[in-house]
Parts: C-alpha cells; sequence; structure tokens
C-alpha cells in the first residue's frame, strides 16, 4: 500500500492530489472522524512548513509581541498557533468563514496549551473585521485572495481600512500573471497548481492592486517571492492616509 501511495504522489501533481483530499473532507464526513487532523489538511497541508514560514515572515517585517495582529483567512490556525504563541495576551485575532475550521482551531490550542494567550476568533463571510473592536497594526491573509473573486478582494480591502491603524500593514499572498488582460485564462503555476481567471483558485496580476490601492487610499508595494513552497508571491498594503 505505501508503495501504491509514493506511485500516486508522484505521478499525480501536488493541486490534483489536495483537491481530492479537499473532496474526500467535504464529502465523507466519517472522514473527520479516522483523521482528528483532518482540518490541517482541509487548509491546504504543509501546516508545520506553511504555518512556520508565514510567522517567521512578520517577524522579520517588524511584528512584535506587543502589536494587535488580525489573521484573515485563519483557517484552523496553521500559522496562528505560532502567532498566538508569541504575541501578548489578547493580541490576536482570526477571522474565516468556515465555522468548522475555527472549532478545529480551538482544540489546536487546547493541544498546544494556549487558551490562555486568550485570542479571539470570528466566523464571518464577509470580513466584519469591525466586531473585534479593536485596531490592528498587522494584518495578513495566506491563501485567501487566492480563492476569492474581487469583488471580495475590494470588500476586505474596504472594510479593512477602517481597523487598520495609520501605517498599519497588510499582507496578502497571490497567485501571479504578468498581465490580467492578456494572459490565458487557465494558468498552469511554476509548481503545479491550476489557475483561472474565471474560477477558484484565482490568479492576479500585481498592477490590478495598483489600482485598487490607489482607489481606496492604501500605499501599494509588491514584495514577490518570499519563500511559499507552491510560489505564492507576497503582496503589501500600508494604511498610510
Amino acid at each position: 500500500m505505501r508503495k501504491l501511495m509514493d506511485k500516486f504522489r508522484i505521478l499525480v501533481p501536488d493541486f490534483i492530489r489536495r483537491k481530492i483530499k479537499y473532496q474526500t473532507i467535504i464529502r465523507f464526513p466519517l472522514y473527520k472522524l479516522i483523521n482528528p487532523y483532518w482540518h490541517r489538511e482541509a487548509v491546504g497541508g504543509l501546516w508545520e512548513e506553511i504555518g512556520k514560514l508565514q510567522f517567521e515572515f512578520l517577524k522579520k517585517e517588524g511584528l512584535l509581541p506587543h502589536h494587535f495582529l488580525l489573521d484573515i483567512g485563519c483557517g484552523s490556525l496553521r500559522g496562528g498557533i505560532h502567532f498566538i504563541r508569541y504575541l501578548e495576551e489578547g493580541h490576536y485575532m482570526g477571522i474565516d468563514k468556515d465555522r468548522e475550521l475555527i472549532n478545529a482551531g480551538k482544540k489546536e490550542l487546547k493541544r498546544e496549551k494556549l487558551i490562555y494567550k486568550n485570542p479571539k476568533l470570528l466566523v464571518s463571510e464577509i470580513f466584519k473585521f469591525d466586531k473585534f473592536g479593536v485596531k490592528f497594526d498587522y494584518a495578513i491573509a495566506v491563501s485567501v485572495f487566492t480563492h476569492i473573486s474581487l469583488n471580495y478582494i475590494i470588500l476586505c480591502l474596504k472594510n479593512l481600512k477602517k481597523v487598520l491603524k495609520k501605517n498599519g500593514k497588510f499582507y496578502a499572498t497571490i497567485f501571479e500573471v504578468d498581465n490580467l488582460y492578456t494572459s490565458p485564462p487557465e494558468v498552469q503555476q511554476p509548481h503545479g497548481a491550476l489557475t483561472y481567471l474565471y474560477r477558484d483558485p484565482f490568479h492576479y496580476s500585481p498592477h490590478i492592486f495598483v489600482y485598487l490601492a490607489k482607489e481606496l487610499n492604501y500605499e501599494f508595494h509588491y514584495i514577490g517571492d518570499w519563500g511559499h513552497p507552491r510560489n505564492q508571491k507576497m503582496i503589501l498594503f500600508i494604511n498610510k492616509y
């Protein structure tokens, strides 16, 4: 069986394997009982690798324990566990549309003995960041813009503007194409993912975000490669105005 699974991993691209796992989790609830770590696969796997990656990245970008952090699309706390452990009590806020993933994240908190850090977790599909009642120094959205349409991205940026401190920073990842208007509607990304103009997973051109930042009064910076194993690129919005 192990040899068969190894051949499957070699022959089947990573993005297809992830789709199969996700559909298994969605369609067969029993799978969640059999595998207590189903939620780690549901957020794309690479639990330790991407969790640590985003944490170390924000630390290098200046995140300190006293800062307030908003984790958009926090899921089951792949990155959240690391941030919560590092930040002062009550300084981590996570938001996600999936209640089951949030609940699974709470179990991760218990497993890691981090309940005492009092993180705030909210279920919302329309980015109700104001419900937290605080202003944020930093915000991050890893593998969020890759799964939502442009209108949802605009809603996210508009609502975030209200809760991000002056000079506050928002980091987000995207699947990148050179030009949204001239690139084909389907693009094979360097590390296997097939992305689309018209459906999830979406790809975007950085030029689109330059325009959105100008319209919504953000300062925009393209960071690009930050070591993501699936070649998602990093972009930055700063609330300068």
